[in-house]
């Protein structure tokens, strides 16, 4: 496990629980010697994440559109930074960097990466570990969703375990680094034209 890939919001929220949550993050990540993948921003959460792993010393690297760049002031103090044409990209590039994710509270990005992320582990595109980090029972909810699903047939119930929640950002790493991969989880990429 050399590099997490964090999902999170690009606002910080109402809760003084959030950001003590991505700078207990950073420095965990940091004292690992795990290096950060992120979104790229200077906003948010997600500028609290990288300003705090590079204090604590650590590696941050950011994939970002170049409209998000505006729009979220991307960040300018990164170890590595990439700027890329689409928001497909982004997420591939953040993926194949990573060696696992993990997500604290956000909005409609946030929960969007995080999901297709699952989806992947579902369609055996990666084998990499997925752990929401519930914050103040932040993903209770979407979890109680994907409950629901499974209880209406929608979503199988081994699909449903490979999420995986932490109350901690410490435990969120202590899962990811127990994670066993499911068979035949090498990347896919497709072929090119």
């Amino acid at each position: 496990m050399k590099r997490i890939c964090v999902f999170c919001g690009s606002n910080v929220g109402t809760r003084p629980a959030y950001p003590a949550a991505a700078r207990e993050l950073a420095a965990e990540l940091a004292r690992r010697q795990i290096s950060l993948v992120y979104g790229g921003g200077h906003a948010g959460l997600m500028g609290i994440l990288a300003d705090a792993t590079i204090a604590a010393g650590g590696e941050v690297i950011g994939v970002i559109t170049e409209q998000l760049r505006v729009l979220e002031r991307g960040h300018s103090n990164l170890t590595e930074s990439h700027v890329v044409a689409t928001m497909h990209e982004r997420k591939a590039m953040m993926a194949r960097l990573s060696d696992g994710f993990i997500a604290l509270p956000g909005g409609f990005g946030t929960f969007e990466e995080l999901c297709e992320m699952i989806t992947w582990t579902q369609l055996r595109i990666h084998s990499k570990p997925v752990v929401l980090v519930n914050i103040e029972a932040f993903f209770d909810p979407l979890l109680a969703q994907f409950d629901r699903a499974v209880e209406d047939k929608l979503l199988r119930p081994e699909h449903r375990a490979e999420v995986l929640t932490a109350a901690t950002p410490a435990a969120a790493l202590d899962l990811i680094a127990q994670w066993t991969p499911h068979e035949g989880g090498k990347w896919f990429e497709p072929p090119r034209p």
